[in-house]
């Protein structure tokens, strides 16, 4: 007999080609929790209104719904120029604030590095002086970012392309989270398992997402049926004893209904095709 999921389940708003309140009212039914994608800082109209987080604070009273927000993705923290960190700073702050009604779960941030210390890292080389220099810019940003909250652990620090090593002592020092994306971790040759022993403690999300090796470009954000079997086997061993939100991070509704098949076959309270259209 399969064993019920221990972990909240959650996807993306935006499953269906329109704006997050018409996803949340198709989708809140049937999930535990919405990732709210708010990918674009500007212009100002990308962003949802006051009178839209009232709306969304509506729907998860009567949809007994909770949410995290995925922060945007066109600023960044760290930027090699200052004045793009500050301005990532308060836009992100700006973003923050916005969705205080809706006590989300989480926060995901990206911390980038710079193109050319990744292709190097990818190479096997370390550019030492460059490393430093981009520490010393993201921990001040960082610093100045997370003094502005009441509890910084609200912030989930996102698994990305390079290895997580390069961010840990960024996590442990200003006391944040981690969001591990699975799909990440596989796609770029990373050990999920590792990793998720490793911050298991402080995980309040994970991304969850198939990765496509079919051919030389190498497609993540899939449906988890791509997935070779040996990583469906890691992530059903991390997801029965995962209690945070899982959240199916794909953006249509044949990706989803194919990934939630996938899951129904290793938990009893997951619905094969458990949405229509």
């Amino acid at each position: 007999m399969l064993p019920d999921k221990p972990f909240k389940l959650g996807t993306t708003s935006f499953i269906f080609p329109d704006h997050i309140i018409p996803n949340v009212k198709k989708l809140g039914r049937a999930f535990d929790e919405i990732e709210l994608l708010v990918f674009e800082s500007q212009p100002a109209e990308a962003l949802p209104s006051k009178d839209d987080v009232k709306e969304l604070l509506t729907l998860s009273r009567e949809l007994d719904l909770t949410y995290n927000i995925h922060l945007p993705v066109d600023i960044s923290l760290t930027h090699e120029f200052l004045a793009k960190r500050q301005k990532a700073r308060d836009s992100l702050l700006k973003v923050i604030d916005l969705f205080v009604p809706l006590n989300p779960t989480t926060h995901t941030l990206h911390l980038e590095l710079p193109l050319n210390i990744k292709t190097n890292i990818k190479m096997g080389k370390k550019n030492q002086k460059k490393l430093k220099i981009w520490e010393e810019n993201t921990r001040k940003s960082l610093g100045e970012f997370v003094s502005e909250l009441s509890d910084p652990g609200i912030i989930s620090i996102e698994t990305l392309d390079v290895p997580f090593v390069y961010l840990e002592t960024l996590v442990e020092d200003f006391k944040l989270s981690v969001c591990i994306d699975a799909g990440h971790q596989i796609k770029y040759g990373y050990n999920l398992l590792e990793i998720y022993e490793k911050h298991n403690n402080i995980t309040p999300v994970m991304h969850l997402h198939g990765v496509d090796f079919s051919d030389g470009n190498i497609k993540d954000h899939t449906s988890l049926d791509k997935l070779p079997e040996k990583y469906l086997n890691q992530i059903q061993i991390i997801l029965e004893k995962f209690a945070g939100v899982v959240s199916l991070e794909v953006f249509n509704f044949e990706n989803l209904n194919r990934s939630l098949a996938v899951l129904s076959k290793m938990f009893n309270n997951i619905a094969p095709a458990i949405l229509k259209k």
